[in-house]
């Protein structure tokens, strides 16, 4: 299923949180999306406590992955100034940039997800 709006609504995590360079947008969209599974809609609802687990359990992972760049914000593992047009455009169209390191650690985080989410989908059976 794809939500349009959720899409939109992570829009501005790239980058780093919205071309700062902070968090990479990758382990905040991980956690959004635990969250959304897990979390709850309104204020009158509880949420499940594995949302906290699995966060956390993701975060972890994510400071693994990234552990060889000097750590998880976009600044340390892509190392480009985003504010800067010509280090955006040299980022993506160059192929010795490390757009293809982020790709690789993108695909790597998605699977773990993918893990965390299916362990999990198991033990609720």
């Amino acid at each position: 299923m794809v939500n349009e709006e959720v899409i939109k609504a992570m829009g501005a995590f790239g980058g780093g949180i919205a071309s700062t360079g902070r968090v990479c947008g990758a382990l905040v969209g991980g956690v959004a999306l635990v969250s959304s599974i897990y979390s709850r809609g309104n204020l009158n609802e509880k949420e499940d406590p594995k949302m906290w687990r699995l966060g956390y359990k993701l975060t972890k992972i994510f400071e693994t992955l990234t552990q060889p760049y000097g750590g998880i914000n976009c600044r340390e593992i892509a190392q480009v100034d985003w504010k800067s047009k010509e280090a955006t455009q040299e980022f993506y169209e160059n192929p010795e940039s490390r757009r293809e390191l982020c790709v690789q650690l993108v695909g790597d985080f998605a699977y773990a997800l993918g893990e965390i989410l299916d362990k999990e989908a198991e033990r609720d059976k």
